[in-house]
């Protein structure tokens, strides 16, 4: 899912965000990384970064190149030791919220 705010971004400025895109996938092909170990390090990053939008969009990005639920769970729960206990939780929570909706499908 798509969402409605970046939608408008490309219908508003879609030179802006072709150029965004294109140095994402520049930045994904730099290095030998594959796309499931690109998928939860940007998993890990957001995390890491607070950023509850992305991190959604990041786990279901995840579970779209093969992760399997657990990996994104042990992801979250990797934050505990640098981020903290209760940053750990508020992520795994994250994480949680968009498996729990696979769960249900």
């Amino acid at each position: 899912m798509i969402p409605k705010r970046y939608q408008q971004m490309h219908q508003s400025h879609p030179d802006l965000m072709q150029a965004y895109e294109s140095f994402g996938q520049a930045a994904r092909e730099a290095g030998p990384l594959s796309a499931r170990e690109i998928a939860l390090v940007k998993l890990a990053i957001s995390l890491g970064a607070g950023l509850e939008g992305a991190s959604h969009s990041h786990c279901r990005k995840a579970l779209e190149t093969g992760c399997e639920q657990e990996d994104l769970r042990h992801v979250a729960i990797l934050t505990a030791p640098t981020l903290g206990f209760p940053s750990m939780m508020r992520s795994k929570s994250w994480v949680e919220s968009i498996t729990a909706k696979q769960d249900s499908d």
